[in-house]
């Protein structure tokens, strides 16, 4: 049976996903866009999410775990795009991302509330440099 937190999320993920998928498209508030292609639909699919900016490209939060299908979209097929505050860079690959990385990337208020959530999986998305 799902935990409280997993239906929580779930409930989030179906409410606010339209929403915070506008926000993205228009560079709008702290959601960005994740695109990927489907591992055997070959589909194009877009995924908001909160990405942290680091030099070698983007960190982001496994909220949902390691099973969600943008991030095992990405992993496939070694890489997608990423639409963060209206501009577009392309994801050369995908890496694990220690906790305390990841934490810092994020910053305070966000890292606070990840950590009292117990938040401990991130990726690094790496993008080319500009």
């Amino acid at each position: 049976m799902p935990t409280f937190t997993q239906r929580f999320l779930k409930l989030l993920n179906r409410t606010l996903n339209p929403i915070t998928l506008r926000a993205a498209h228009r560079g709008r508030g702290p959601f960005s866009l994740v695109v990927h292609v489907g591992r055997t639909s070959g589909r194009t699919f877009e995924a908001p999410l909160i990405l942290a900016r680091v030099p070698e490209g983007f960190v982001a939060e496994l909220t949902y775990g390691d099973r969600v299908n943008w991030y095992r979209n990405l992993v496939a097929a070694g890489g997608g795009r990423v639409l963060w505050r209206g501009e577009w860079f392309e994801v050369t690959g995908v890496e694990p991302y220690g906790t305390a990385a990841g934490l810092r990337a994020f910053g305070p208020p966000a890292s606070w509330v990840l950590r009292v959530l117990r938040r401990r999986e991130f990726r690094l998305l790496r993008v080319e440099p500009r």
